[in-house]
């Protein structure tokens, strides 16, 4: 009998009305695709909040008293990945027109860099390590067709 692939399972929440977030496949694809390189089967849930839950969540699991764009919550990485990301949908918005990004290349780089957290990586951790993570994250961009998150635009 051949051996079953695990695949990740995603379910997306939007917890607000925002007609311009990515759509649920696209959230899909771009989990799945962190997830990949580590064979990573389970599931994860992606939430959209405002900036009231997303300040409540960081205040409470974070003791930071603001909305910040993306909180990664791990549950278990091995045998299989589960965990929950949460998105600040105007938090997420105001980066993307300030920093000059397309909100869909800023949402796609948040999710990839929330699965890598999810499976451990910290790039709070020291130099290196921010260093390997960047480095995977502009991997799995680039091989999604998303320009480098951490070029600076000219």
């Amino acid at each position: 009998m051949a051996k079953r692939e695990r695949r990740l399972q995603v379910s997306v929440q939007y917890a607000g009305d925002w007609p311009d977030l990515p759509r649920k496949s696209q959230v899909r694809s771009w989990a799945r695709a962190a997830a990949a390189p580590f064979g990573s089967g389970g599931q994860i849930t992606v939430r959209f909040v405002d900036a009231d839950e997303g300040r409540s969540l960081n205040r409470t699991y974070r003791s930071k008293d603001y909305a910040t764009n993306v909180l990664s919550f791990p549950y278990q990485q091995q045998p299989s990945l589960c965990g929950d990301l949460v998105l600040c949908a105007p938090v997420v918005t105001f980066e993307a027109n300030t920093q000059g990004k397309s909100l869909e290349a800023h949402c796609a780089h948040l999710i990839v860099h929330g699965v890598l957290h999810l499976q451990g990586y910290d790039h709070e951790a020291g130099k290196k390590e921010a260093r390997e993570m960047e480095n995977q994250e502009r991997r799995v961009l680039a091989a999604l067709g998303y320009p480098d998150p951490y070029r600076a635009e000219s």
